[in-house]
């Protein structure tokens, strides 16, 4: 689960740095309002392909630690 956090938090980062790269308007409606994420990326498919790949990954990593991990015994 550790490593999908961090591949979470790569492609995260990632995303956010490509938008400020267009405009500021961009960077601060993706950091603020999840719906201006998604046009953004969309709109710039080709240069946030890797971000979302990752964060897509990071995403399965951990959903699947949480699903198979072994619960913890509580006494």
């Amino acid at each position: 689960m550790l490593v999908g956090g961090v591949l979470l938090l790569i492609g995260c980062i990632m995303f956010i740095i490509n938008a400020f790269k267009v405009s500021v308007v961009w960077g601060l409606g993706v950091i603020l309002l999840a719906p201006v994420g998604l046009v953004f990326l969309f709109k710039n498919w080709r240069e946030n392909k890797t971000s979302f790949l990752l964060q897509l990954a990071g995403l399965i990593l951990v959903v699947g630690g949480a699903l198979l991990g072994h619960p913890v015994a509580t006494p």
